[in-house]
């Protein structure tokens, strides 16, 4: 998986791979030629007392390190704008795939596991791609050039190479492969960690409220405890490369000067030469070094990019159609043909056989007990879900055949828990018109009640709104969702259980104050309470799923006994207050 995530995203950054491969060419072919030119110096220049041929050949050795700074300089830019340039792709095309999510799939991952994988496993992937433009790239080349360059100063000597590279190489190999599935288990705790810290940051006000903080901070210390003993375990096996890399070079280094010693006093070896090989030596060891280094991030990367690519490979359960339909009516029809629908793994269906019309000027409300399907049906409207048998039609196109942006810019979904974004009031209400005027903003507020507690904020439309919404009320944030719905000025409404929060005096006055702004438009209204839909032209009764009855007000009191027995319960608590 990470060989294809980066073959797949680094094919356009080509050029400049190519050009830090040219450019740590010759910076390495640089490096290589020094020991030599300073093992002339030695035996050339101070052996023979030659000042004239050691000036000339420092301002060779120079030159030739003038050479190598500036390209490694360049290599390593382009390296990392190519690295750079990687992230960003990667993390534009996670997005845009978990944008397109359903809530099927966002739920099977997690929002916690998505966002770590769209940061953490990134920058992760992105860190091996940084260090594989720089230090995997000039390693082989050192390595191979240092052996070659080693040999041209002695062949005996050089043999000792055939030990100690084998020997670092398999070291190193045997920590890598048990660092693997230690940092799989650490991006998992890390997802756990994230998903605590989420919830209690989330609801911090239900953990003070319930005095759960010893509790909370139980939680998240044995979350952060499981990531300390991973970390810890990964730590240890990474912690022990160095003192073994540092361990062969130290020995390669004592070997090469006793052995190197003798063979100069024998007059088979000249000092500059052994000067020379201690040098590629070192710089044979440390690009084994600097590669393992490297491959010290290959187990870590390869397990985010398992998880980056899962995600890649995910597809929504929604998909827009291969043939989309662009032009329909205005008119705004919503009809339910004989739908069903069941969640993955569910026993049974959540909706059975619902069929109904929702007709332009009408408002047509939901009604049923906690758990008879009321939010399923008014999520299949705007294909949150798609329905797994039977028909949702808009103006008699079924919603799987119409283009998602023509689909949506037809309705104006105010949900359950209303979400509003971090910015001003202003910002969040024209996402439903990112044109709308102030007067058009005010407008909407006054019909969704909500323009009293604007103007009683400090800045009016300008007063920020903290990610959530948590510095306004629940009914507050209703009303705002609400407006936010009424800005978009759509064909269809749908409003789930969108009134909860509300007195029963704001919400009369605000269906009194919506009626006139919705009378050409299709209104789907799903409540919990008889007096928020009483005056509606249809209501729709659901019980476990099914459809028990449709009717006015008047007619399924006397026709529908589940709706009855809810008017009732609801008149008795209501008479009782």
């Amino acid at each position: 998986m990470l060989l294809r995530l980066l073959t797949t995203h680094l094919r356009r950054y080509r050029g400049a791979l190519i050009a830090v491969m040219v450019l740590q060419l010759v910076q390495t072919i640089a490096a290589l030629m020094l020991p030599s030119l300073n093992a002339d110096i030695i035996d050339k220049g101070i052996a023979r007392n030659d000042h004239p041929y050691i000036w000339r050949m420092g301002a060779v050795m120079l030159g030739v390190t003038l050479v190598q700074i500036v390209f490694s300089i360049g290599a390593v830019y382009f390296g990392s704008r190519s690295a750079m340039g990687f992230g960003r792709d990667v993390r534009r095309s996670l997005f845009h795939q978990v944008t397109s999510y359903s809530a099927r799939e966002v739920n099977h991952f997690g929002p916690p596991s998505l966002i770590t994988r769209i940061t953490n496993d990134v920058q992760q992937v992105q860190m091996l791609v940084v260090l594989g433009c720089t230090m995997l790239v000039a390693a082989p080349i050192t390595l191979v050039g240092g052996v070659i360059m080693a040999l041209r100063q002695d062949v005996g000597l050089s043999a000792m190479l055939l030990v100690n590279v084998p020997v670092l190489v398999l070291a190193v190999g045997l920590v890598v492969v048990r660092m693997v599935p230690r940092y799989r288990a650490m991006q998992e705790r890390i997802d756990s960690i994230n998903r605590v810290l989420r919830e209690q940051i989330i609801g911090i006000r239900v953990i003070r409220a319930f005095v759960r903080e010893p509790d909370e901070v139980r939680r998240f210390g044995a979350s952060n405890a499981d990531l300390t003993a991973t970390s810890l375990q990964a730590g240890r096996l990474m912690a022990r490369m160095f003192p073994t890399v540092m361990v062969v070079m130290n020995v390669s280094m004592v070997a090469a000067v006793w052995l190197g010693a003798n063979r100069i006093s024998s007059g088979e070896m000249q000092i500059g030469a052994l000067v020379a090989f201690l040098n590629y030596l070192v710089q044979i060891l440390m690009s084994v070094m600097m590669a393992t280094f490297a491959v010290m991030l290959i187990p870590r990367a390869s397990v985010c990019a398992d998880r980056i690519v899962e995600v890649l490979d995910t597809q929504s359960s929604v998909l827009p159609a291969s043939t989309p339909v662009h032009a329909v009516s205005t008119q705004g029809l919503l009809e339910f043909r004989h739908v069903e629908f069941h969640y993955p793994g569910a026993a049974s269906a959540v909706l059975h056989d619902i069929s109904f019309v929702a007709r332009p000027g009408q408002v047509t409300a939901v009604i049923g007990s906690t758990g008879s399907g009321k939010t399923t049906l008014i999520h299949l409207v705007p294909r949150l879900f798609d329905a797994t048998a039977g028909a949702v039609l808009v103006d008699d196109v079924d919603v799987r055949d119409l283009a998602p942006e023509v689909l949506w810019s037809r309705i104006g979904l105010v949900p359950q828990q209303p979400y509003l974004f971090s910015g001003t009031v202003a910002t969040n209400l024209r996402f439903g018109d990112a044109e709308a005027t102030e007067d058009e903003l005010w407008e909407a507020l006054e019909v969704a009640q909500g323009a009293d507690f604007v103007r009683a904020m400090p800045d009016g439309l300008a007063s920020r709104i903290n990610q959530g919404g948590t510095n306004v009320s629940g009914g507050q944030r209703q009303r705002l969702a609400i407006a936010r719905a009424l800005v978009h000025k759509p064909e269809i409404y749908l409003f789930d259980d969108s009134f909860s929060a509300l007195d029963l005096a704001t919400d009369a006055r605000l269906r009194a104050a919506l009626a006139p702004h919705t009378a050409t438009a299709t209104v789907l209204i799903v409540a919990q309470r008889v007096t928020t839909i009483r005056n509606a032209d249809q209501i729709i009764v659901l019980e476990g799923g099914e459809m028990v009855g449709i009717g006015t007000h008047d007619e399924l009191r006397l026709s529908c006994p589940t709706y009855a027995e809810i008017v009732a319960s609801q008149i008795s608590e209501e008479e009782a207050a």
